[in-house]
């Protein structure tokens, strides 16, 4: 890995650690205890995100290598962060002080930064044609275990995903367009993967 893509890696790894903290501290506010906030944070699909992002950035950063699929995993799973977020729950609820940064940072900005490092400095050609349909596991699992959690608290983490009030027909196919959604983005990403290989390959001498 070059020096500047460890840099890369390290300043991602810091701006996801940093929005992580400043959630959680606006969590706590919240919640009264650091193991309450954690909890009630880790019943988001953002927070799960980008703690892996946290985590992989940080041993890339450390190592210098990561396995081409799981980069490929988080980088799409933060890159549909930022998409649903924009599309489905932007304003939804209105944010100040901490959270409103923490709401910059995990949605906003790891969601450009990690698909960017992909694109620049991510070594290219690693990927499988079954990766896709792999990486659709992650929000299928989570589907389950929030629709878990909910079953138990009562407390659904998206109004997608809300059976109370859309039913479980509506809240499984809400499950399967995400899926499918991360096969298709999947696919562009394998996509990208081989052409841009091809074309390292083509400019070497």
């Amino acid at each position: 890995m070059s020096t500047s893509a460890r840099i890369a890696a390290i300043v991602v790894a810091l701006v996801t650690w940093i929005g992580l903290a400043v959630q959680l501290q606006a969590s706590t506010e919240l919640a009264g205890t650091v193991p309450s906030a954690i909890w009630a944070m880790l019943r988001f699909f953002t927070v799960i995100a980008n703690l892996l992002v946290a985590i992989v950035f940080t041993i890339l950063a450390l190592s210098g290598r990561v396995a081409p699929s799981l980069l490929g995993c988080i980088t799409l799973a933060i890159l549909f962060v930022g998409v649903i977020y924009t599309l489905l729950l932007r304003g939804l609820i209105e944010l100040s002080g901490g959270a409103r940064w923490a709401d910059l940072l995990l949605h906003h900005v790891t969601p450009v930064l990690v698909p960017l490092f992909w694109l620049v400095f991510a070594r290219k050609g690693g990927l499988r044609s079954v990766d896709p349909w792999l990486w659709a596991l992650l929000p299928l699992v989570y589907f389950i275990y929030a629709i878990a959690r909910a079953a138990l608290d009562g407390r659904y983490p998206y109004p997608f995903m809300d059976v109370a009030t859309i039913g479980w027909a509506q809240t499984a196919i809400n499950a399967a367009v995400m899926a499918l959604g991360f096969v298709v983005g999947g696919y562009v990403f394998y996509g990208l993967d081989r052409w841009m290989s091809r074309r390292t390959v083509a400019a070497t001498p």
